[in-house]
């Protein structure tokens, strides 16, 4: 029996090994949604924080209840489940290792490849006959073949030595979790697969579909890449056009909301996005610039990518100086008021603050000398720049001493109805007021 037959065997049967490298948002869903359709799960992470809370059955992920993740550990099971570890060599028994490290852009804005190599070297030194080797995390076409397919090619022996679509099996697939959602889980959301070659696409499709309901299939890895790429991009042109018309409106004198709630009446045609203080998260204000950047290696300027960073990155200004106008309209400088920020998530009924335009509200406001306090139910600390903030633990208390009150991201436990009551003046960056 060949290597492709004997591992498809093994994923149809659930004998299977899975090993997920990255227990983070991406990786820990990953490794729980296998764990349920009964394989066994090696969990590998560098941070030994997050792999001991694992194993305790102790989850960090918001998505993830803990008595959830209680139930599908090996302590809690005779028939396997998930184990966590730090040690690589665990992948030795792993018949598939699908990677979901983070791949964050520098301070230049190009992609941090870091992470993704040091999995893909650790890997290597494993690489065995048989073995898939699946990539989730985000990241520019081409990297999947360009960048890591060589390194496991080599192998350990660092001399060329295994065949990728023979020896073992390479293939992107992109993740599509959106945090805090309920309705689309990893179960339940398509899932985008390129292999390296016929056979990598035929193993990574048979794996999946043994806990995903759908799995779509295409031509290659780098196919895969731009998918994401794409999906991500649409979202910020369109938030960035929908910023744009709030600006326009804003100077007209129009209600953008009015504008926006008629046009979506439109039964084709108009996708309705709205405005905000920015964006934020992992995927959408990062991902087009993994796109931008290949681009500029081709000679090409990504000009719709860049020009809707530009106005996306600059919402958080515009919102500041709506609240120094509210305030010159009660007499009162931003210097020295206190102004209470609602909420610094990226998005509501979450605790992630990667990228949220909040962070940059509050620095801008910082500067200009006002006194920030914010609160979150869900972030009870934070750390941006050169500063550090902790939540307001009395939010009545803290609307009533707040001169102004900005609420930046619109979590369903807020009772808006007591915040219009005791603010003295607001600023609604989400409309939900």
């Amino acid at each position: 029996m060949n290597q492709k037959a004997s591992l498809l065997q093994k994923i149809q049967s659930h004998e299977a090994r899975i090993a997920i490298i990255g227990l983070g948002y991406v990786g820990l869903p990953l490794a729980l949604a296998f764990a349920r359709n009964g394989f066994q799960v090696i969990g590998i992470d560098v941070d030994e924080s997050k792999v001991e809370a694992v194993n305790r059955g102790e989850s960090y992920v918001g998505d993830i209840p803990s008595d959830e993740l209680a139930r599908w550990t090996v302590n809690a099971r005779a028939d396997g489940g998930i184990l966590a570890t730090t040690d690589y060599a665990a992948l030795d028994d792993a018949d598939a290792a699908i990677i979901c490290v983070p791949t964050p852009l520098n301070k230049t804005r190009d992609p941090d490849v870091r992470y993704l190599i040091a999995a893909g070297e650790s890997i290597a030194r494993h690489l065995h006959p048989g073995m898939l080797v699946v990539l989730e995390s985000t990241t520019y076409p081409g990297t999947t073949t360009e960048l890591l397919l060589p390194i496991l090619e080599r192998g350990g022996s660092g001399e060329r030595s295994c065949r990728v679509g023979e020896d073992f099996f390479l293939a992107f697939s992109p993740e599509r979790i959106d945090p805090g959602r309920t309705d689309w889980t990893v179960e339940n959301t398509p899932k985008v697969v390129g292999g390296v070659t016929p056979a990598c696409l035929e193993v990574a499709s048979e794996l999946y579909q043994q806990a995903i309901d759908r799995i779509v299939p295409v031509s290659s890895p780098a196919a895969a890449e731009m998918t994401k790429l794409l999906e991500n991009t649409f979202r910020a042109v369109n938030i960035a056009l929908v910023n744009e018309v709030a600006l326009m409106c804003d100077k007209l004198g129009l209600d953008v909301w009015e504008i926006i709630d008629a046009a979506a009446t439109k039964p084709y045609g108009f996708m309705k996005f709205t405005p905000g203080p920015g964006v934020g998260g992992h995927c959408i204000p990062l991902d087009p610039h993994y796109l931008s950047w290949k681009l500029k290696t081709l000679n090409y300027n990504a000009r719709f990518i860049q020009l809707a960073g530009e106005i996306n990155s600059d919402m958080p200004r515009y919102w500041v100086e709506k609240v120094q106008d509210a305030l010159n309209d009660v007499e009162k400088p931003v210097k020295n008021s206190r102004i209470l920020v609602l909420g610094v998530a990226y998005k509501k009924d979450i605790d992630d603050v990667r990228e949220s335009p909040a962070l940059d509200i509050i620095a801008l406001l910082k500067e200009k000398g006002a006194d920030i306090r914010y609160h979150d139910p869900y972030v009870p600390h934070f750390s941006y720049n050169d500063f550090s903030l902790s939540s307001e633990s009395d939010l009545n208390a803290a609307l009533d001493a707040a001169d102004c009150v900005v609420i930046v991201t619109d979590h369903t436990t807020y009772d808006w109805g007591e915040i219009r009551k005791r603010a003295a003046l607001l600023v609604d960056t989400r409309h939900v007021l």
